[in-house]
């Protein structure tokens, strides 16, 4: 499935705040994610609607986003630090 890669606005500001070379090691990471998003979900959870939310763990990071298959999006919704 090819699929287009959207990333909030909230997420963007918080890549914005970080480091050049995490950031672009995580633009790098949400690509990957893009083209194989099923490989890379360390865990889930359900949002405030139900929807399955993957959780993806990476450099001292939680990437959350949703896979939304009627669309063909990866939709990033958050970036968090890992704890």
């Amino acid at each position: 499935m090819t699929c287009r890669l959207l990333v909030d606005v909230e997420t963007i500001e918080a890549l914005d705040a970080l480091p050049k070379k995490t950031r672009v090691r995580l633009m790098d990471h949400f690509r990957r994610i893009r083209s194989s998003p099923e490989n890379f979900s360390d865990y889930h959870e359900r949002d405030g609607t139900g929807r399955r939310v993957e959780i993806c763990a990476f450099a001292g990071h939680a990437i959350h986003f949703w896979i939304d298959h009627a669309d063909q999006h990866i939709k990033i919704l958050a970036l968090k630090p890992a704890d």
